[in-house]
Formats: structure tokens, C-alpha cells, sequence
């Protein structure tokens, strides 16, 4: 057993590594930067190991699709604006069924927004962020060595239901430093390795890698299909039901806390972290697979309860499926512009319960210049 301080972005890197992966391109943007440094430092000490620094995340995106059609498990990691960046990259893999990983460690937005300070304001972008319709898989973990674990299940999911999968964090979960044995962990995981043949190797077909639609199998294969909607639902509904499929092997949640109370807390990475000295008081309800959402697990955990308190980094996002999960209205508490404290979880739940505004009080603007911390204003 070798037990060391390890940080949630190294463990998110070694949890590649243990599922196989050998490419990694990205673009430095705090605070997923360590990830990309620590692939660097890899690939020069292991040369099988390969590694792009790319121009920017548009182009990080494409070589990591690029270099799973080749045969390689490959990955990158960015932030919100980077992935606002790789969307249509994301959406092209989902298209055309990338194996691939995609890790998203959140921060404030939108737009550059507060590099340093932590959110959770790409939930909706993760479903529904490039265009058309598709059934991403997604997970979040809460520390470091789910961190790892999740990493490595977000590469099986991929080469499972051949599509990128999204690993999201945030500033804290990243920068996280925990006591953890990875190798130990590492020796008992199960790795599912890659099915699909590289670009250009097949045996009965030809595999085609358009954006646009086109007829991948019968008589007109290799020809566009963009204007016949039969063909389009096959592929469609081939693709949703291998996901769903999937991702029932993944249906990752907590229950726990006080789980005989009134009140179910449901909040997910970092705000589980921050909020469990609440454990003596609520129920705990903590989504690990974001994507698809787990509302057959949420209603049959809900029911028992009076009152739903969503609380987030964000204004709502998750709260708004929670609600059409139960189809009952939930109370919500936005932690907003990276105040992730308890103190916020602990006011804004009293709140609310006592039927106050999901707002919280704003301060008023200050009149004197306000000193500079190390990490901004304030």
C-alpha cells in the first residue's frame, strides 16, 4: 500500500492512465491546467505516451477525436470557456460515435467570468451545449479518489456506448488534496478496452465518419441521407438506447445523511463536501451520474420526504430537472460567484424553509475602494 497526497486533477490524470489512455491535447485554462502539465511531464519520461499542447481548445478537441478514430483512448481536460469552444466538436463525436473523455473542471462564468472561484454553471451545456439531439453520459465526482474512480468508468462508458463522455469538477474537487492509494485502486479496476476498429481498418464495411447524415448500411451506403427522416430515426434511436443501455451500468448516486428527516438536500460535487456538517439534519441525495439524469432513483428517494432543497453553484440548473423528475416544486439555493461556503449552504437553506426567496441578500455596492486579495477583489 502506498498512501500519498495526491490532488483531484492528478488523480483525474492517473485514472486515464489506468483506463488505458495514451493521447492527451489540450490548452492551458486555470483550473484545469495541472492536468495538462502533468501529461506533459508523462509523455516526456514515457514516449508511448502522446501529447499535443495544441493552439487553442477548438483545435484540442478535434485531435483528441482524431486520435480515438486512429485507435488511441484519448482525453482532454479545459474549463467552461474551453468546452463552450469544443461543442461542436463534441457534437461531431457524438454524430458519428467517438470513444473519448472530456473533462470540464468548473468555474464562475459566464464568459471569462472569475478564473479562480469555483461554479457549477455548465450542468445545462454538458446535455444540451451543441446542437441537435443526443444522450451524453456525464459524471461528477466529490473527491480525489472518485476522482480517479470516475475517470477511469467515464473511458469505459466511452468505449461502451462509443461516444465522448464528460468527467466534470470544479476549482475545489481539482485542487482538492487528499490521503489516497491510486495504485492500489488501480490494480482492482475493471478496464474495458477499445472494440472499434481505427479509421480506415474494417472487414465487412466501410465505417464513415460524416457530420452530415448519411446511409451507413443497405444499398445506398457511403451517400448522404439528409433528407430522408427513416433514416435519421434509426440512427438516432440506435445511438439513445445503446447510451440509456450504458448508462444503466452507471447509475451512481448517494442516499445517506439523516435519512429519516423531513428535508432531502440534493447537491452534487464540491456543495456535498461543503454541506455535510448538515448531516445530523437533512437527507442527502447526491447525483454522481449527472448525465442521464437518475429521476427513477430521485422519485423513489424523494417520495419519502416533505420538503426538496436543491443546493448549487449555479442559478437552478439542476434544480429545474429535479422539478420535472418529481413534477413537484423543490426550493433551490444558488451559491453564486463562488462564495462555496457553509456558512451560504446553512443560510440559504434556512431561507428557504422558512419561505423566504431562493435569492439570497444582496450587499450593497461598497463606497470606498475595496483591498485586493491575493486571487482578485475581495
Amino acid at each position: 500500500m502506498t498512501r500519498k497526497l495526491t490532488q483531484g486533477n492528478e488523480a483525474v490524470f492517473r485514472g486515464a492512465l489506468a483506463a488505458g489512455a495514451s493521447y492527451y491535447a489540450g490548452y492551458p485554462i486555470s483550473p484545469s491546467t495541472e492536468i495538462l502539465n502533468i501529461a506533459s511531464g508523462h509523455a516526456a519520461e514515457q514516449p508511448e505516451f502522446r501529447f499535443l499542447q495544441a493552439e487553442d481548445e477548438i483545435a484540442s478537441a478535434n485531435a483528441v477525436i482524431g486520435a480515438s478514430l486512429a485507435g488511441a483512448k484519448s482525453f482532454t481536460a479545459t474549463s467552461g470557456p474551453g468546452f463552450s469552444l469544443m461543442q461542436e466538436a463534441v457534437g461531431y463525436a457524438q454524430k458519428v460515435g467517438v470513444p473519448s473523455v472530456f473533462v470540464n473542471v468548473m468555474r464562475v462564468g459566464p464568459a471569462t467570468g472569475m478564473p479562480t472561484m469555483p461554479g457549477q454553471g455548465d450542468i445545462m451545456q454538458v446535455k444540451w451545449g451543441s446542437t441537435g439531439d443526443y444522450t451524453p453520459l456525464a459524471f461528477y465526482p466529490n473527491g480525489v479518489e472518485e476522482s480517479f474512480r470516475l475517470t477511469v468508468d467515464a473511458f469505459n462508458a466511452a468505449e461502451e456506448s462509443r461516444s465522448p463522455v464528460v468527467v466534470l469538477s470544479d476549482t475545489f474537487v481539482a485542487h482538492l488534496n487528499e490521503v489516497v492509494d491510486l495504485d492500489g485502486i488501480a490494480e482492482s479496476v475493471a478496464v474495458v478496452e477499445r472494440a472499434v476498429p481505427p479509421l480506415g481498418s474494417f472487414t465487412d464495411q466501410p465505417r464513415f465518419f460524416a457530420g452530415v447524415l448519411m446511409y451507413e448500411h443497405g444499398p445506398n451506403a457511403g451517400e448522404p441521407a439528409t433528407a430522408d427522416a427513416d433514416e435519421y430515426l434509426r440512427q438516432f434511436y440506435e445511438a439513445k438506447h445503446r447510451h440509456l443501455e450504458v448508462a444503466a451500468r452507471y447509475a451512481k448516486f448517494e442516499h445517506g445523511w439523516k435519512t429519516d428527516a423531513d428535508v432531502l438536500i440534493v447537491c452534487y460535487g464540491i456543495v456535498s463536501r461543503v454541506a455535510a456538517p448538515l448531516r445530523d439534519e437533512f437527507a442527502l441525495f447526491r447525483p454522481i451520474r449527472i448525465f442521464p439524469m437518475l429521476s427513477d432513483e430521485l422519485r423513489s428517494v424523494a417520495e419519502s420526504y416533505r420538503e426538496v432543497v436543491v443546493v448549487e453553484a449555479n442559478d437552478g440548473q439542476y434544480a429545474d430537472l429535479v422539478e420535472l423528475a418529481l413534477h413537484r416544486p423543490v426550493k433551490r439555493v444558488p451559491l453564486l460567484g463562488g462564495r462555496i461556503s457553509l456558512e451560504a449552504v446553512r443560510e440559504g437553506i434556512d431561507r428557504v424553509l422558512a419561505g423566504g426567496p431562493s435569492e439570497p441578500p444582496i450587499p450593497p455596492e461598497p463606497s470606498e475602494p475595496q483591498p485586493r486579495a491575493s486571487l482578485g477583489v475581495g
